[in-house]
């Protein structure tokens, strides 16, 4: 999978690029790239954004400047999945990840300040994702938020490939929150570990632990801790 993210900051990333996953899954071919929109600007003085008709406060990335970009980077050929992040968007959840993960190649758009100019939205981009209902001072986090989630399922990126299968909310899982996990000591200030999973029996092991989700499916606070 190669990734373009168009951004404002691309230092933002340098942090996200050095992570061992990302890194790994560079190493085994695949492509993480940032672009700044401030490249292919056409307005002087690397002017990106303007005040909005209908008046308000805040700045709107211009539509000129993203296209612009977007041709700097693709040319006038056919453009990769381009997906603009925006709270509005799509819920970003497992099945929008297995969706994205066969793309060969995304765009993704960082916006800041007001966002961008509505015709980015109908024009220029193909989806819109959402990390959450809020909203953030631009859209790298969010950026780093689906990078991440995609660039782990690229080969290599895991240290054990079978650490991807059972987790939350996958295939395996059917769906579910995956299982609680407990390690050495047995017990600390009094807070042991359940007996079956120290029983050696697997049966009982893979049982439990597919209860273990149900019920986490099934209560609306999740993995809360009382």
């Amino acid at each position: 999978m190669k990734l373009d993210v168009f951004t404002l900051f691309p230092e933002a990333f340098d942090w996200f690029r050095g992570q061992r996953p990302v890194r790994k899954a560079i190493e085994a071919g695949a492509e993480f790239n940032t672009r700044d929109f401030r490249d292919w600007t056409p307005l002087k003085g690397g002017r990106v954004d303007d005040t909005p008709y209908g008046g308000g406060a805040g700045m709107v990335l211009r539509v000129d400047v993203v296209d612009a970009a977007l041709e700097g980077v693709f040319g006038d050929g056919d453009r990769p999945r381009t997906i603009v992040l925006s709270p509005a968007g799509r819920l970003l959840d497992e099945p929008l990840v297995s969706e994205l993960v066969q793309e060969p190649a995304i765009a993704l758009l960082c916006g800041r300040y007001e966002g961008f100019d509505q015709r980015v939205h109908d024009h220029l981009a193909d989806d819109e994702v959402s990390i959450g209902r809020y909203v953030l001072a631009g859209g790298e986090l969010p950026a780093m938020v689906l990078a991440d989630a995609l660039m782990r399922r690229m080969p290599g990126a895991l240290g054990d490939p079978a650490s991807a299968i059972e987790e939350s909310y996958s295939e395996a899982l059917d769906g579910l929150p995956e299982y609680p996990h407990y390690t050495k000591p047995p017990e600390y200030r009094g807070w042991g570990v359940p007996d079956v999973l120290v029983s050696g029996d697997h049966g009982k092991v893979r049982q439990w632990r597919r209860q273990q989700s149900e019920a986490r499916g099934d209560s609306p606070e999740g993995h809360r801790r009382d």
